[in-house]
């Protein structure tokens, strides 16, 4: 990997810290070729700290090391991202990040949709939803409907219309998710089982 440390006066090139499994960015610091190297042989992230004028690997006082997943640089060669594996709190403020941001994986729509289900959950008499329907009438309601739609993708596999599968595949994911929060979980847990599987 070709790193430009020399567009920077002082040798150094922004490190965009990110988790390598949420994805989410934890943190900002600088790297010069001293602490690049040094982040390589010990698979520790170092820093070259600017107010303390020395290299400085993050969790040396607090134990809430960064483990090196991996590094790539941008197009210039004048920015790092550094995957890593989080250990402990990552900001000295002790979040999860530097924006005060909890660390937790975001699955993008699926997580807003999760949202939206939570919120029919505890709006059960709303009427017009079909969601809140569904929690009226309970587990077995919202059982039957889970097997209904994956009975209905299995027979939309077999065949060829892909529109039809790929409906079906929606209708058995968006009924699972209800029924994963009437059992009082979420996707998150269904992510921590197959994380420990694997």
């Amino acid at each position: 990997m070709k790193i430009d440390f020399s567009k920077d006066k002082d040798g150094l090139v922004p490190a965009i810290i990110q988790d390598a499994r949420t994805k989410n960015v934890l943190m900002l610091g600088y790297m010069n070729q001293e602490a690049f190297n040094k982040t390589q042989e010990t698979g520790k992230v170092t820093f070259f700290s600017r107010s303390k004028n020395r290299l400085w690997t993050k969790g040396e006082e607090s134990g809430n090391f960064l483990e090196l997943v991996s590094m790539k640089v941008d197009c210039d060669k004048d920015a790092l991202l550094v995957q890593v594996k989080p250990i402990g709190p990552t900001c000295h403020t002790g979040t999860d990040t530097c924006w005060d941001e909890e660390n937790v994986a975001n699955f993008s729509f699926l997580s807003e949709l999760e949202n939206v289900i939570t919120s029919r959950k505890e709006n059960k008499e709303d009427e017009k939803s079909y969601v809140a329907s569904l929690f009226r009438k309970g587990i077995n309601k919202i059982a039957q409907k889970v097997g209904e739609e994956a009975v209905e993708t299995v027979i939309e596999a077999k065949d060829d219309n892909e529109e039809l599968f790929l409906n079906e595949s929606a209708d058995l994911l968006f009924h699972y998710l209800i029924l994963l929060q009437a059992k009082g979980y979420t996707l998150k847990d269904i992510e921590k089982v197959l994380i420990d599987r694997h």
